[in-house]
């Protein structure tokens, strides 16, 4: 997988990463994208939710603006006065939602930290229930906020797409899975290091931490939350980010566990190669066909590829 190198202004706004001695218990991410409409009210609402917790002295919100065409920089920058706990961070140029949460939640200074969106989607006031959650189940190391409903643009092919990779990504996880990508999650953030690399650029960054935390025996929770309709322009695409969706999830159960994903294709193709193979030798009087050697040969290189994976999976030192 390519990693882009980091989109990321080198103002004195982009504060480096804390020490140890100076972390705090939260660290909310929010990358924004041409959210002038609303962005401000979106930090408002964090900000007041969390002023309002056992957080409120020990939180900040690394809002990062992924290189935005109207005016959210300017109003954030405008703003950041009025918000003692806000840190900005400007892109130079424009990396995605993935590349702004993998560069935030690496310099995050929280313990624990919240991913969101500010289109006002999702309901940021309740950011605190979700850390305190963390701190209430240690054995837990994130939680997801499952939506109930779906308001997003061409919901009509939206939910069936949704629930197909849903129910695959839980197939192939071994776990159901009421959410796969949603937006707003909490996670500790020291169990997420190892993981942000794999983050994608786009919107399957969100899809990639569930999975690779699953992959890894990892607590994963689900809270249920109310999904608003979105405030401004969608930058979802229905087909081309469904389909990076299920190469995500692809790509990361090949990553963790690629026995899962091609075993079962390899037996099923070997299986029908000898039932076809039987077949041939009745009505053929003993001669074989080449379908049957195609299918035989190949479920056992599908076979070979998925063990020689494992293999360099099992070796890897992540």
């Amino acid at each position: 997988m390519t990693i882009q190198s980091p989109p990321r202004s080198d103002t004195a706004e982009a504060v480096p990463p804390a020490r140890d001695a100076d972390r705090l218990a939260v660290t909310v991410v929010l990358p924004c994208y041409n959210e002038e409409g609303h962005v401000l009210q979106e930090v408002a609402r964090i900000t007041a939710a969390m002023d309002a917790s056992e957080y409120a002295d020990d939180y900040e919100l690394l809002v990062i603006d992924d290189k935005s065409t109207d005016s959210t920089l300017a109003l954030l920058r405008d703003a950041l006065p009025s918000y003692p706990h806000m840190r900005l961070m400007p892109f130079s140029r424009n990396g995605g939602s993935g590349t702004a949460r993998r560069i935030g939640s690496h310099d995050a200074r929280g313990r624990i930290v919240v991913w969101t969106d500010a289109d006002m989607t999702y309901p940021n006031e309740l950011i605190p229930e979700f850390v305190r959650y963390l701190d209430e189940h240690p054995e837990t190391d994130q939680v997801v906020g499952a939506r109930t409903t779906e308001e997003g643009t061409h919901k009509w092919a939206r939910v069936p797409a949704k629930w197909v990779i849903r129910r695959f990504a839980s197939y192939l996880a071994a776990t159901e899975i009421p959410d796969l990508n949603s937006g707003l999650r909490a996670f500790r953030r020291e169990v997420s290091l190892p993981y942000l690399r794999l983050l994608p650029p786009g919107f399957s960054c969100v899809t990639t931490i569930t999975m690779a935390f699953l992959s890894n025996q990892h607590g994963v929770d689900y809270l249920a939350i109310d999904y608003a309709k979105r405030s401004g322009e969608s930058k979802f695409h229905p087909l081309r980010d469904a389909y990076r969706y299920i190469l995500q999830v692809l790509r990361m159960v090949m990553y963790f566990n690629p026995i899962k994903a091609l075993m079962p294709l390899a037996l099923w193709l070997f299986g029908l190669g000898l039932v076809d193979l039987v077949y041939d030798l009745i009505r053929y009087h003993f001669r074989i066909t080449t379908n049957s050697l195609l299918l035989l040969v190949t479920g056992l290189l599908i076979a070979s590829v998925a063990l020689l994976a494992d293999l360099i999976v099992r070796s890897r030192a992540d």
